[in-house]
């Protein structure tokens, strides 16, 4: 069957939607969501574009990858030739960075700065050119993905353990573009545990100060150090350690993250205060951008 942008109902909105289409013009949609969803309203918009699955008997159920990569193909659109990028880390950013890839093949000019090793080997292998903080004095943009996304666009990070890079290259950009699915939009940040990048001499001691911290803020939950694959103590690109907190609700996000810093262990935490300034979400339904105030 034909496929169906999402939102279509009456005969005349059909009507009128599909001549703007035909004709190249895409028509987004003011959406205000509702209940544990909520996100602010007039800077919401619903992309015309329907995801990669088919209205009809027999639906090709969209996977949480393809969701992804909807998203990154999304962020793509800001990018102009000659930017300076921030390149993220996670499965989501990896999908912008291959994407990226494939506009370099076709003539685009840009330099991008990796937020970790891995990301740098992906670009590399995606032949984009790639520069470091010394070199460049302020990137255009950053665009990464998320593990947890709050209506006041803050953000929590490091789930793949490239926070404080990630935290380096966002503080030294003029935008940041956060891409994620829909899974990821949260009421209240916490739900996804909280990572703290420490220094591992005196673990204890900083441990104690972060719980104590926590207390400040009217939360607590178990706190434990990060494990790789292999069973060891995960080591970040900067070789330090990570705390995962697991707190459920934090409902003041930002004065947690000013008490986190002031301790003097803490080299860097996931809570991404006031970074992001656009995000994309890709759901079953399209694609929604959440633009801040």
């Amino acid at each position: 069957g034909r496929r169906r942008a999402c939102g279509e109902g009456s005969s005349e909105l059909a009507t009128r939607r599909r001549a703007l289409m035909q004709v190249g013009i895409k028509l987004p949609i003011e959406v205000l969501w509702t209940g544990h969803d909520a996100v602010p309203a007039g800077k919401t918009t619903l992309d015309m574009r329907p995801p990669d699955r088919l209205l009809s008997r027999g639906i090709r159920h969209v996977t949480m990858d393809q969701l992804k990569r909807q998203a990154a193909a999304r962020a793509l659109e800001h990018v102009r030739d000659g930017m300076k990028l921030g390149l993220g880390t996670g499965s989501t950013a990896k999908h912008f960075v291959e994407l990226l890839g494939e506009k370099v093949a076709g003539g685009m000019r840009v330099v991008g700065v990796p937020t970790s090793e891995a990301t740098r080997a992906d670009a590399e292998r995606c032949k984009i050119p790639l520069t470091t903080l010394d070199q460049v004095d302020r990137l255009d943009l950053t665009v990464d993905g998320a593990d947890e996304v709050d209506p006041a666009l803050n953000l929590i990070k490091g789930g793949g353990g490239a926070l404080l890079r990630e935290k380096i290259v966002a503080a030294a950009s003029d935008r940041m573009i956060v891409i994620a699915d829909e899974t990821k939009w949260v009421d209240v940040l916490g739900r996804f545990p909280l990572p703290v990048e420490v220094i591992p001499f005196g673990l204890a001691a900083t441990q104690r100060a972060m719980a104590a911290a926590f207390a400040q803020c009217g939360v607590s939950g178990q706190m434990g150090v990060r494990k790789g694959r292999d069973g060891h103590v995960f080591v970040t690109d900067g070789g330090h350690w990570i705390v995962d907190a697991h707190l459920g609700r934090i409902p003041d996000a930002p004065r947690l993250a000013g008490l986190l810093n002031a301790i003097p262990g803490v080299v860097e935490s996931g809570l991404f205060i006031g970074f992001a300034t656009m995000v994309i979400l890709a759901g079953a339904n399209g694609i929604r951008v959440v633009e801040r105030r």
